[in-house]
């Protein structure tokens, strides 16, 4: 067999074919999937036929996984493996990267159809390194100065007031540990070196800049995002994986089915701190997040 890689959009997104990731991937092979992520952001493979074995060693392939979630548990008796359920709610609809409220947030994450309602519940993934190349010179050279603080101590899904006993107990355990994180808004990926907008859901405030200003500013820029022309949206089917590369892109969960069943299994791979333009790392404010995942080199 030969892999083919066949782009789905021109921004974002393509599929990849005539590879088995049930099965070890040869140096060569892993390499050239390796580089279509990079190229491509987003890649789908049909028909994997995994299990959540045979899924984190495909993962396993690239580095070390992360455990399921920082503050969320795994299924059970598998730690580095997250169910994204319609039972444990929806509130995974709204843009963001995944888990940008810590120091070194997974570099890549990976999603397995295991329970598809009939229709809805797609997937957006968005390229933020075409939002950025499509800022405005001036918008550009001040997004590249600015810095923002993440955190996962705020509600993304809805206000307190429509929350009822089980979305508030989700709530808790989301924030149980509250972490705070600051990140360059312009982040240099570590192996292409372009440039993205590293924002999305978790990202709350400027630095320098009081909250009302700093939405005004994050707004501006999370609208270049979410551009139709930068987004792939994923209509899954049975027994696909898609994996995306969580340090140049932003992904959003729809809520379009009714609440039918719905669930993916994830495993996320362990990524390195950011550096932005000028060569300086994230930093943290609070919370400790080393019983989650390792620093990849």
């Amino acid at each position: 067999m030969s892999l083919e890689i066949t782009k789905i959009t021109a921004n974002i997104g393509a599929r990849v074919s005539g590879v088995d990731i049930s099965r070890p991937l040869d140096t060569e092979t892993a390499a050239a999937v390796r580089e279509a992520l990079s190229t491509h952001k987003a890649l789908v493979f049909d028909d994997v036929r995994l299990d959540d074995d045979s899924h984190q060693a495909f993962v396993r392939t690239f580095g070390e996984v992360t455990t399921a979630h920082p503050t969320v548990s795994s299924v059970d008796g598998v730690p580095n493996v997250l169910p994204v359920d319609s039972e444990r709610g929806r509130a995974a609809n709204h843009w963001h990267t995944d888990v940008t409220f810590v120091l070194n947030p997974p570099q890549a994450t990976t999603l397995r159809s295991i329970t598809l309602p009939p229709y809805g519940g797609e997937t957006l993934i968005a390229s933020s390194a075409a939002a950025y190349r499509q800022l405005p010179e001036p918008l550009r050279r001040l997004a590249d100065t600015l810095w923002a603080e993440h955190t996962n101590d705020y509600d993304y899904a809805v206000p307190d007031e429509e929350i009822d006993e089980q979305q508030a107990a989700q709530r808790a355990q989301f924030t149980s540990i509250k972490y705070r994180t600051v990140h360059p808004v312009v982040r240099v990926h570590p192996l292409t070196g372009e440039r993205g907008l590293y924002i999305g859901g978790f990202a709350q405030r400027v630095v320098g800049l009081s909250p009302s200003e700093s939405r005004r500013v994050l707004d501006l820029l999370q609208a270049y995002v979410t551009r139709p022309e930068n987004i792939l949206r994923h209509r899954w089917s049975p027994d696909q994986l898609v994996i995306f590369d969580n340090r140049i892109t932003q992904h959003y969960a729809i809520d379009n089915y009714d609440g039918l069943p719905r669930r993916l299994h994830r495993v996320t791979l362990a990524g390195d701190v950011p550096v932005g333009i000028e060569g300086k790392e994230s930093y943290s404010i609070e919370g400790d997040a080393s019983h989650y995942t390792s620093v990849a080199a």
